[in-house]
């Protein structure tokens, strides 16, 4: 399941519900079905990426970064198939209770087909990164899937579900996390590389190289506090946002140990920080819109 991977799946949920509670939007059901049913397609994701990557060779002794179940034997072919299968309903079944919950009483039938359809191409999604025939991840479209499904689905669609009303400014904190998510990304690819060119998984960094690649990851940090900055900044800076922005800057610090990094694997504990800080700071957005 990887659930090391959760708290960065969260980080659109609460960065969304936090936007959405200046509003003084509280519906805190919401916010736990919200998380459930993203909880729940991160793992399936994880489920499916574990078999589809086992399934065509990438996963093998040559890979770096932490052991795969299925790789090391621990788990066959059919049983993680049958926790894809369950994972699945699972995510089905929490996306209709969330939707019940939010559009019900508002009798918003049209949004919450709407919403059923995105919740649909989501688990498809999910799935289709690394399993099937021509997986979207083997082509290098991981990170556009990422930056969509993280941060404008993940913050602006959480958004939505607790007020009903859609700002064009909330796509500011949605991109934030968006650039963030694909960041952590870009880390596991830059780790991953060598093995995924030699199994022709083409993701963005083996077309670009190493080095591109860091730069790229220098770009995808800078945009990701730019927009942080942006949305903090929209109604004047004040002593919260110095609290809420501080892993932020954090993330900037990080920057010159991943471009000195010469040996791939060396960047799985930055794949780490990055991923923590994000939730960090969502959690701070989270926290300080809850106390006011």
């Amino acid at each position: 399941m990887r659930l090391r991977t959760l708290p960065l799946a969260a980080s659109s949920v609460f960065t969304g519900s936090a936007a959405a509670w200046q509003s003084s939007s509280h519906p805190i059901t919401i916010l736990i079905l919200a998380l459930s049913t993203t909880f729940l397609l991160q793992i399936l994701s994880n489920l499916a990426n574990d078999y589809g990557d086992f399934s065509s060779g990438i996963d093998n002794n040559e890979r770096t970064g932490p052991t795969r179940t299925m790789q090391s034997g621990l788990i066959t072919k059919d049983s993680m198939m049958r926790a894809l299968i369950v994972c699945a309903i699972l995510t089905f079944l929490s996306g209709l209770l969330l939707l019940w919950f939010a559009f019900a009483e508002a009798n918003m039938f049209l949004a919450a087909l709407l919403f059923l359809i995105l919740g649909i191409v989501a688990i498809v999604a999910a799935i289709k990164y690394t399993m099937g025939k021509n997986p979207y991840g083997y082509m290098g479209f991981g990170d556009l899937a990422v930056f969509l499904f993280f941060g404008i689905v993940g913050v602006g669609g959480t958004y939505f579900l607790h007020t009903h009303t859609w700002n064009y400014e909330i796509l500011v904190p949605a991109f934030a996390i968006g650039f963030f998510s694909v960041a952590v990304l870009n880390l596991n690819n830059l780790r991953d590389h060598i093995n995924d060119k030699a199994g022709g998984k083409i993701t963005v960094v083996v077309r670009l190289g190493f080095e591109l690649g860091k730069i790229y990851q220098l770009l995808l940090i800078c945009a990701g506090v730019f927009c942080c900055l942006l949305w903090e900044g929209r109604d004047g800076l004040s002593w919260e946002s110095s609290i809420i922005l501080l892993p932020v800057f954090i993330q900037l610090l990080l920057l010159p140990k991943v471009y000195k990094t010469a040996i791939p694997k060396d960047l799985d504990s930055e794949l780490k920080k990055v991923a923590m800080l994000t939730f960090t700071y969502s959690l701070g957005l989270f926290v300080f819109a809850w106390l006011r």
